[in-house]
């Protein structure tokens, strides 16, 4: 005995095509518009009001400041200063009696937007030395992956390697 499909329109096996068919079709609707909406939030960071009073003005996100003079970090979304003691990183919501005299407000701060800077801290302390005993703020952003090249921004001759910073 033989069965027979019936697979015309109409028929139950081309009515449940269709309905797998539109169900597969709202699943990539909503995966399309979930990752569009993903999408779109991604890399929005601004931390404006986290940023303590003592700090640079004119940036929209800070993940950290390094303190060239006491070559300590301040950790902004946590409030928190970072410190070398005893061969560790220490964070704390004070800097430690040693630099009681230190002034916030005058003090050179570099802007670091990568998240755990203090990792970078020997890059960091030859880099920004010069900025020691500066007591007059200048911008100095340093982004992910900052080479110290700037694309030329710097550089007095093109093609001479870096030149002198103006």
């Amino acid at each position: 005995m033989a069965f027979c499909l019936k697979t015309g329109p109409g028929s139950k096996s081309e009515t449940m095509k269709k309905k797998i068919f539109r169900v597969a079709l709202l699943i990539a609707i909503g995966f399309t518009t979930h990752s569009a909406k993903a999408q779109v939030s991604v890399g929005v960071h601004i931390n404006v009001g986290d940023q303590p009073a003592w700090g640079p003005v004119g940036y929209d996100y800070a993940e950290y400041y390094y303190l060239p003079d006491i070559e300590a970090y301040y950790y902004i979304p946590r409030r928190q200063f970072v410190y070398m003691a005893g061969g560790h990183w220490v964070f704390s919501a004070t800097l430690p009696r040693r630099y009681a005299s230190y002034d916030l407000y005058s003090g050179y701060k570099v802007v670091l937007r990568d998240p755990y800077a203090y990792r970078y801290f020997n890059d960091h302390r030859v880099r920004y030395a010069r900025y020691r005993n500066c007591h007059n703020q200048q911008v100095v952003l340093v982004r992910r992956h900052d080479n110290g090249n700037h694309y030329g921004h710097y550089k007095k001759h093109k093609g001479h390697g870096r030149g002198g910073r103006h």
